[in-house]
């Protein structure tokens, strides 16, 4: 009984303090600001609780935040805030939604330090429900910036990491986030304009692009778009710039798999494509505007068995770069311009 005892006590205490640590100073706790009942329009409420609590930890508990407009952080670590949100609270656009992403990280007083206490901040956690009217969440600004456990739901585009404060660096951490779109044609599950960021653990769904890479120096790393919105115009990744390292990056059920612009040297380690029907007329695992100028290595393909046709890499034979120890099914019904006998690596 005693050790019950010790574990109860242990319990009560924690639960203590997660109760009044808004009130002990550990952080701010939005629902003093505003009301969480899914009914209110608490946009202004809440962009005046970050704008007045300089160098804080804000949560959000359970409940429903109505926004018309975009929350924005500052970039100033003087004046950023972090924002927290409890698993299941909700930050959902309302009906009368004015554009934008739900939230602009660095979208106010933008700044380039990393040596300055307060450069530290982003999103931990909940739910942004875009309602099929809003984008997802944006980086705008800053130098450490961090998104977490985040769940994106029913948005047009996703994540958009925008040209960085440090002269094109964005420098951004994005982990263990899903995030879902809303089936609509040109929408793109996360798009990077920014430099030198890394993405880790990260599923996709219901856009027309899952991943489009503009900017190079990043790292993406089990990253799983899948089920393409506009499936006969959709793309798993698209790569548009040197520089940048996939690593166990799957695209399921797009039209084209991997999608590279004219000679974008990068390098691509153990990634999948993966079809379950044969709702376009030619799968395409990788394409090249050009010639192939990248590096893949243990790139595994399976085409839909009832397909009319497929092509492992469609590209302009004479490029640098190659595929090596690949796997796809020796039965494909490959098209003309499949340049896998000069590109493959047996």
């Amino acid at each position: 009984m005693r050790h019950f005892s010790t574990i109860f006590l242990v319990a009560g205490i924690l639960c203590s303090t997660v109760l009044n640590a808004g009130q002990s100073g550990m952080y701010v706790l939005a629902t003093d600001y505003a009301a969480a009942d899914g009914k209110t329009d608490v946009a202004d409420k809440l962009q005046e609780m970050i704008d007045t609590n300089p160098n804080r930890t804000i949560f959000f508990p359970h409940g429903v935040y109505m926004l018309s407009h975009s929350l924005g952080t500052p970039a100033d670590p003087t004046k950023a805030v972090h924002l927290v949100l409890a698993n299941f609270a909700v930050l959902k656009a309302a009906p009368d939604w004015q554009g934008g992403p739900l939230v602009r990280l660095g979208g106010k007083l933008p700044y380039n330090s990393t040596v300055i206490n307060g450069s530290n901040y982003g999103i931990e956690g909940g739910i942004f429900d875009g309602s099929g009217v809003a984008d997802g969440i944006s980086i705008e600004s800053g130098r450490e910036t961090r998104i977490n456990h985040a769940s994106v739901k029913h948005v047009f585009n996703g994540l958009h990491i925008m040209y960085g404060a440090n002269s094109g660096s964005s420098d951004a951490d994005i982990v263990d986030c899903n995030i879902i779109g809303s089936g609509a044609s040109g929408s793109t599950g996360i798009l990077i304009e920014g430099y030198d960021n890394t993405l880790t653990n990260i599923r996709l769904a219901g856009f027309c692009t899952g991943i489009q890479v503009k900017s190079g120096g990043n790292s993406l790393i089990n990253i799983h778009p899948l089920t393409g919105a506009d499936y006969p115009n959709s793309c798993g990744f698209r790569v548009e710039n040197h520089n940048n390292r996939f690593e166990h990056c799957y695209s399921d059920q797009f039209a084209i798999g991997f999608y590279l612009t004219e000679g974008v040297i990068c390098h691509f380690d153990c990634c999948w494509a993966w079809w379950y029907n044969n709702n376009v007329p030619v799968e395409k695992a990788i394409v090249c505007e050009g010639e192939l100028e990248s590096y893949f290595y243990g790139m595994r393909t399976s085409f839909n068995g009832e397909h009319p046709a497929a092509a492992f890499i469609e590209a302009k034979k004479g490029g640098h770069g190659y595929i090596e120890a690949s796997w796809f099914p020796e039965n494909a019904k490959w098209t003309p311009e499949d340049a896998s006998d000069f590109y493959v690596r047996h």
